[in-house]
């Protein structure tokens, strides 16, 4: 990634998201897994939508999925930011879909299924973005 200028995370997020960022910082992408019925989810939250349950755990992802949707940008939302740029939708091997940046892909060469990897990038010495890579 370039070398561009990074906004800060927001300093109100709640404690889940600070949980997901910084597991990212050490180079681990997880996810929020129900111990009641299996069900991964993301964005993270307290209870399981699938079941109710209260009880999950932080469970490693493969890091790996395959291009839902995107858009691609033309305006940058910060100076330094280099456009046009691509914000995709994965879906994830877990089957867990969110929304990141794709680095180093041309808006042509972008279509459906197209597999990816995640890079997870810094932004604090305490937290990591997730953005993903052509696999």
């Amino acid at each position: 990634m370039s070398a561009a200028p990074k906004p800060p995370l927001a300093k109100d997020m709640d404690e889940l998201a600070v949980q997901f960022y910084a597991a990212c910082a050490k180079g681990r992408l997880h996810f929020q897994r129900c111990d009641g019925c299996g069900a991964w989810r993301h964005l993270p939250r307290h209870g399981c939508a699938a079941c109710g349950s209260p009880r999950w755990s932080w469970t490693p992802s493969s890091g790996r999925g395959r291009v839902f949707s995107w858009t691609v940008t033309h305006q940058a939302p910060w100076p330094g930011l280099p456009t046009p740029f691509v914000v995709a939708v994965v879906e994830t091997d877990e089957g867990v879909r969110l929304a990141a940046g794709l680095l180093d892909v041309a808006p042509e060469a972008l279509r459906l299924d197209l597999p990816v990897v995640v890079d997870l990038v810094s932004v604090s010495e305490s937290a990591a973005v997730p953005f993903f890579r052509v696999a």
